[in-house]
């Protein structure tokens, strides 16, 4: 059996002539677990062809650091285009986002482990940087000395968290890192009493938190005028700079080419003598110090920290981004990260969201239709429908008709009061009774074809527009998710490996 040094020189040493014969062939082989014949021709299926190939081939050869400096040049301008202290603030989350996906990415989509418990190592290095930075045990370390203790103790829990990973995959490893975030969970917010003394003062948190201090320059949270303290934001790209281009290395380097090996096949992994558990731990270490280190500035602007900021809803959040992105890709998850943070904010104001809702349809039908006589079909049978509707709906009973919608929404919120049957107050069995109805149509929409298909889109169309505008937009916190749920769904059925994700053809 070789040992981790026969190991690292056959990675790293290619037999003679295989660099020619890659170069010759145009790129590398196949991945672990794949038929080079298979990958080969499921490459030339998927390659796009006319001008969507040529413009897609022209933006392949673009070096990825231009796209990075591309990316952050655009953040950075965006404090001198917008005064507003709200877009800055959704700016800021939008990287921190940006960060904690990466920082996933690195355990799900490099070395293809499920982890439940991510979101606690970002709380880990939040309350580190709180009990090393705040009065809590009147410790105030330097910014520049608490940001690198973080990161190292991310590490480290990381990699304890990492220790059943050698034994368990899947379902079961799932199960033990769901665990441990609820471990932590329960530890925040019940350590306002630990053997008489408070080490995270429970549900109240931890106040009063430095700000950043680097060489004596304090970093305010806010403006004279109140407005966001954008230097956290250039701070947050740096942060974001520097760990993206570390993890681009890192994914270049012999441990970024085993991770990914390990994640398409650990037992061909391990029999090539790769060091599989050591991978694993290393995956969860890396991770989680990411994690960690995201979790300083954030808690450095906020100037607190509660145990509700780390709850479940944001682990879902995260594996969206990355999932949505493309698992395994770095650019992938930052622009899952960005779509996902920006549709978030888009969906708190009614009107806005309303806007999305009826973009987002029509996109949505242009994309399965193309331009043709079946999409006039649709969108004329659809809005036709409404009307009909909406006329026996006032027919059988006045109150039906007599709802209002928003006075502030402009003309589209007009339009949509005379189109969608609105009653002044639904009764209670109305609303279940449309979900049901909206998700059987949707579920017998996958099973019928041709005709059958756009005749039973127009109702379902309709249906969807009623649900929206008597239900879910009366409930915008519940229905952010629920859209974002939804576009996910929408982009495992359209394209499964995500937005930037490779698309794997494997032999089963």
């Amino acid at each position: 059996m070789s040992g981790p040094s026969d190991w690292d020189d056959s990675l790293t040493t290619p037999p003679e002539g295989a660099v020619e014969a890659v170069t010759a062939e145009g790129d590398a082989g196949p991945a672990v677990g794949q038929d080079e014949w298979v990958a080969r021709h499921g490459e030339r299926r998927t390659r796009r062809t006319g001008l969507l190939g040529t413009l897609e081939e022209r933006l392949a050869v673009v070096p990825w650091w231009s796209w990075l400096t591309l990316f952050v040049g655009i953040i950075c301008l965006l404090p001198l285009g917008f005064e507003s202290g709200y877009i800055r603030r959704v700016a800021f989350d939008t990287v921190v986002f940006m960060l904690l996906a990466l920082g996933l990415n690195i355990v799900v989509g490099w070395g293809g482990l499920l982890d439940l418990g991510f979101i606690a190592f970002y709380g880990v290095g939040a309350y580190a940087y709180a009990l090393l930075s705040s009065g809590q045990y009147d410790l105030h370390l330097p910014t520049l000395v608490v940001i690198p203790i973080v990161a190292v103790v991310g590490g480290i829990v990381g990699w304890l968290v990492g220790l059943p990973s050698r034994r368990l995959t899947g379902d079961y490893l799932a199960i033990v890192t769901l665990f441990f975030f609820q471990v932590f969970l329960t530890a925040t917010t019940n350590g306002d009493d630990i053997r008489g003394e408070s080490v995270t003062n429970g549900p109240n948190g931890i106040l009063d938190v430095d700000e950043f201090d680097i060489f004596g320059w304090t970093l305010p949270r806010s403006t004279s005028e109140g407005l966001f303290g954008v230097t956290y934001l250039y701070v947050a790209l740096v942060f974001f700079v520097v760990v993206y281009v570390a993890l681009h290395l890192l994914n270049d380097s012999r441990t970024g080419r085993a991770w990914r090996s390990l994640r398409e096949d650990p037992l061909a992994a391990e029999l090539m003598g790769m060091p599989v558990n050591r991978l694993k731990l290393m995956a969860f270490a890396f991770g989680a110090a990411v994690a960690a280190l995201t979790g300083t500035f954030a808690t450095a602007l906020n100037g607190s920290v509660f145990p509700q900021n780390f709850e479940f809803p944001l682990l879902i959040t995260i594996y969206t981004m990355v999932i949505l992105g493309g698992a395994g890709s770095q650019a992938g998850v930052v622009v899952g990260a960005v779509i996902v943070s920006v549709l978030l904010e888009a969906l708190r104001d009614a009107n806005d969201a309303r806007g999305l809702f009826y973009v987002v349809l029509v996109l949505g039908l242009v994309a399965a239709f193309r331009v043709s006589a079946k999409l006039a079909v649709v969108l004329g049978g659809t809005i036709v429908f409404g009307f009909v509707a909406r006329l026996v709906a006032g027919g059988i009973d006045d109150a039906w008709t007599v709802g209002r919608i928003d006075d502030e929404g402009g003309r589209l919120a007009d339009w949509a009061a005379n189109w969608v049957i609105v009653p002044p107050r639904l009764d209670a069995w109305v609303a279940p009774v449309a979900y049901i109805g909206l998700v059987a149509l949707v579920l017998l929409l996958s099973h019928v074809r041709g005709w059958v298909r756009i005749a039973l889109l127009v109702p379902t169309l309709y249906l969807a527009a009623f649900v929206w505008e008597n239900v879910l937009l009366a409930r915008p916190e519940s229905t952010r998710y629920i859209v974002v749920g939804a576009l996910l769904v929408a982009m495992m059925v359209a394209r499964p490996q995500g937005l930037l994700g490779e698309k794997r053809v494997e032999i089963v």
